[in-house]
Order: C-alpha cells, then structure tokens, then sequence
C-alpha cells in the first residue's frame, strides 16, 4: 500500500454517518465466526503488556471480546466496550461458558464514557483500528489510560496480507472520501504521531498471526459470509464485479499461502504496540 492511500485528503468527513453505516456493516454476518480464531493475538497482548491481576482493564472495540477475555482469564477488573451490541452479547457469552467476571458496555471508541486516567490498561486488538476518526480515537484511548498505565494494540499492517485484502476489496469499493486508512494504525509513523508527544514510552512489536483454513476458498466462503466489510463489498457488486473480486481475493491468498497440500496457511503481519503513559 502506497504512502498516499495512507494519507487522509483536505476532505472533511462525515463521521456521524460514515460511523452509521460502518456499525450496520459490523452487525452484518457474524463477526465472531472469524473472531475466535483470533484469540491467540489478544492473549498475546497481555503477556506482552505483562498486565497483573486485580488491575483494571478497558477493552475498547473488543468485538467478540478476545482481549477481554484475555484479560478477565489474568483476574483482572475488566470493562468490555463495542458499539456492536450483537458482538458484546457474543463475548458475554463466551464468558459466562468460562465463569469469567467481565463488565459490559455500550459505546464508541471515539466518545469513550469514562472518566480521565480511570483504567490502569487499555487493550484493542484489531478493533480501535477502524474508528474513522483516528485522532479522536487515539486521543480517548490515552485520555481513559492512567499516567504509567499502558495501552495495548494489535492493527493489521498495511503491507501484509490483511492488508493487501483490504486494498484489493478498496479497488472495488472505495472507502468514504477523506478517511485515512485503517491499516495506518498498523505503522510506526502512524504510532509515534498519534501517541509520541503524549506518553512516555512505546514499544513496537512486528508479529505474525497465520490464518489456517481448509484452502483458499474455504477462507474466502467464510469471509464473505460473516465478515461485515468483505460481505458488504460483495453485496454491493454487480455479478461481473463480484467474480473479479472472487478471484483477485484468491490471488492475493495465492500469494501468501505457504501451504502446499491444498490447505491455507497464511501468515498476516500484524503491528503488537504496548506504550505506557
């Protein structure tokens, strides 16, 4: 992905509506479907944040709650957030199937409603990375954080195969005018700038997390059945279109996949950041 896809245009964005549509989009399909098969990366970010028990915890943009759960599995004091509620109900769920403690709430990752320095970490594993806007979200997540606490994150590269995704599905369907790209939480420019001046350390982790499927189009069957983004694209398209993004998705998975026995192994490059206030 080129620098100025990564760049936000002089247009100011419509984020009331442009969020609308992405909380319908998010309540398509079923999210956590592929969710779960992400849980490695949340219980990575609290090893790396070396997070203790009885310390409080916000998930924000939890999703499914792999973080939270994470987290709640560490005895920590955890308060989950999304602004999907069919998603929280998805991780209460789970939850309760563990007798884990978790604390559930309503909201967005660009109005967080708590206080200032009222959490001793604050976590988002693939999620705060889609608010559209990305200062006011990055502003909230240290606003919430308590000096020498530590904010945790997990964001798609913009290079790697997740991100190669996204751009391929963009060609098809253009993002909203004026939106940087999500993926840009996933660099270490895009980091510094937003946290830097604001927090006193950041470490900047290049992870991999393989996604493993029966094969390529097995990936692609579940995607656009349950992932909002890539469901959405393909319920836009005409039948023409739909076939060219079929196979332009399987493309890129032939690309990465490493399997050679038909199977799908793809390794996604993925930005683990955990900065302390």
């Amino acid at each position: 992905m080129t620098t100025a896809t990564l760049t936000a245009t002089s247009t100011t964005p419509n984020y009331t509506n442009i969020k609308t549509k992405q909380k319908a989009t998010w309540g398509s399909g079923d999210y956590g479907r592929i969710g779960i098969t992400l849980q490695i990366t949340g219980e990575a970010l609290c090893e790396a944040m070396d997070i203790r028990s009885g310390q409080s915890v916000l998930d924000v943009a939890a999703g499914n709650g792999n973080a939270s759960l994470a987290a709640a599995r560490r005895f920590c004091k955890v308060v989950s957030t999304d602004y999907v509620p069919s998603l929280l109900e998805q991780s209460r769920i789970r939850a309760s199937a563990e007798k884990l403690a978790i604390d559930y709430r309503e909201a967005d990752a660009e109005n967080l409603p708590f206080d200032d320095s009222s959490f001793d970490n604050v976590v988002s594993t693939f999620g705060v990375m889609f608010a559209p806007n990305q200062e006011q979200a990055a502003s909230e997540l240290i606003r919430v954080c308590k000096p020498g606490g530590k904010i945790g994150l997990a964001s798609w590269t913009p290079d790697g195969f997740i991100g190669q995704i996204f751009k391929t599905v963009q060609r098809h369907v253009p993002p909203p005018s004026g939106v940087n790209s999500s993926a840009a939480w996933g660099t270490k420019v895009f980091i510094d700038k937003q946290f830097g001046p604001y927090v006193s350390n950041i470490q900047i982790t290049p992870r991999l997390f393989n996604f493993r499927y029966h094969s390529p189009k097995h990936w692609l069957d579940i995607f656009s059945t349950y992932y909002g983004p890539v469901l959405k694209a393909f319920e836009t398209l005409d039948e023409a279109e739909r076939t060219s993004l079929h196979n332009e998705v399987l493309h890129v998975i032939g690309q990465y996949n490493r399997a050679m026995d038909g199977t799908m192994v793809v390794p996604a490059d993925y930005l683990e950041v955990v900065i302390t206030r």
